[in-house]
């Protein structure tokens, strides 16, 4: 029997569809062609849908989906050979059909789950009867919103939802590792390395800016594999490096306090590492910040800042590297009189669409593998496919990870009592604080 195929499980499900929504992350058609290769074998049709919900929420009776532009059919022929491309075979995009669903009382309104429906309907129009989700936590958000509108609403036949994590960042609760992200640390690691060269020879620094909004997975890791000289992320926003200011909401008018960071610490801590490196007789350097941290910035340096369609800061906007390199700078001429050229990088788009590698296939593969199984093997409707051990399925209910209230994910942050950020630590120039 070990070196059999799983027999074909009998199903109700006709059709189903699969969907890749928010950024691009390496082994993301690994991930795609599994989950589709599955749900072939076991004689159901699989469709792609094209970039994300951004087809469906505009869905009408008279526009309907039309094969080739909306969707694509997902066959042998298409997946032939895709797991370990670079890409996304079906397009993405950041398309929130929740956006206006922020309480569990809004899947009432009419008009606030009227994205929500039109994304069943065009679903239900071309057959679908079972949706796989694979994106970071705004869509984990989405596809539970998804969930709870059919809870509520008796519109037809139902469709089930599985969701299958997705971020770069590594953020996720419920699953300890996400697909992408040790490609991701590997690229970005290898840019610091080139960048340390390149400080070496000039006797200077680079500021170098990571991806990772909520969390600092992704900067720490890079950091470690990449031998940089300090990493700093939201989770060290403490102590004397954190402050508190008041702001008005632009929607209720409200007075409200938030939490921001103390940018001259910061910049001194910086400037510290600098100065211990020097002691070393290291005149050169690169510092990962964390591009999460301009959530962490005071108001006066968010003025005119765009917000994005999940409600983020548009940080690619603010470029956090450049402004933070110039107060590092004028601190260090400060404190000792002499000048060090810095040079503020962002980087991260890079590494969202890098050739994947061994293992976030291997992950990537068993969790498409896992979409497949919750749905027609296990029957299940809003959980999220997780792996743990030696890429061990599981299935985490959406209950488990959104808040009821607020309909928001949980963040997992890196412990800053764990060893993987002592690790952080121990490696780079020591200071003591």
């Amino acid at each position: 029997m070990t070196l059999s195929r799983p027999p074909k499980v009998e199903t109700s499900i006709r059709r189903a569809a699969i969907l890749f929504a928010g950024g691009p992350a390496p082994a993301a058609n690994a991930v795609i062609s599994t989950a589709a290769n599955s749900f072939w074998r076991n004689d159901i049709p699989v469709v792609g849908i094209m970039y994300g919900y951004s087809r469906l929420v505009d869905f009408s009776a008279e526009r309907g989906l039309v094969a080739g532009r909306d969707y694509i059919n997902l066959d042998q022929q298409t997946l032939r050979r895709t797991r370990n491309s670079q890409g996304i075979l079906i397009g993405t995009a950041r398309t929130n059909p929740g956006r206006d669903v922020s309480h569990p009382s809004h899947l009432s309104d009419p008009e606030r789950v009227a994205p929500l429906r039109a994304v069943y309907e065009a679903l239900r129009s071309i057959g679908v009867d079972a949706l796989i989700s694979i994106g970071g936590d705004d869509t984990l958000k989405t596809a539970n919103k998804f969930k709870l509108f059919q809870d509520q609403h008796a519109i037809g036949p139902r469709i089930p939802v599985v969701h299958l994590p997705k971020t770069i960042d590594n953020d996720y609760s419920g699953i300890d590792f996400t697909f992408g992200y040790f490609t991701a640390v590997d690229t970005l690691a290898e840019e610091i390395r080139n960048l340390l060269a390149d400080a070496e020879a000039n006797r200077a620094y680079f500021l170098t800016e990571t991806m990772g909004r909520s969390a600092g997975w992704l900067a720490y890791g890079a950091a470690v594999a990449g031998e940089a000289s300090l990493v700093i992320s939201v989770e060290d926003i403490t102590g004397k490096y954190r402050d508190t200011e008041e702001v008005v909401d632009p929607q209720s008018g409200e007075r409200q306090t938030r939490h921001v960071m103390k940018v001259d610490e910061v910049v001194r801590r910086i400037v510290k590492t600098m100065r211990a490196r020097e002691a070393e007789g290291k005149e050169f350097g690169v510092v990962v910040m964390a591009e999460g941290l301009a959530e962490y910035l005071p108001m006066s340096y968010l003025q005119g800042v765009a917000r994005a369609e999940h409600g983020h800061i548009a940080i690619s906007q603010l470029n956090l590297s450049r402004t933070f390199s110039k107060l590092i700078a004028d601190e260090f001429h400060t404190q000792t009189g002499r000048k060090r050229k810095i040079t503020g990088l962002q980087l991260g788009y890079e590494a969202r669409c890098a050739k994947p590698h061994a293992f976030d296939v291997m992950l990537g593969s068993q969790l498409g593998v896992g979409g497949y199984r919750a749905l027609v093997e296990e029957g299940l409707d809003g959980v999220m496919v997780s792996v743990s051990g030696q890429l061990d399925l599981n299935y985490v209910p959406f209950e488990k990870l959104i808040d009821p209230d607020s309909l928001v994910t949980m963040v997992r942050y890196v412990d800053p009592a764990s060893d993987f950020q002592r690790l952080a630590r121990f490696l780079e120039t020591y200071v003591n604080e």
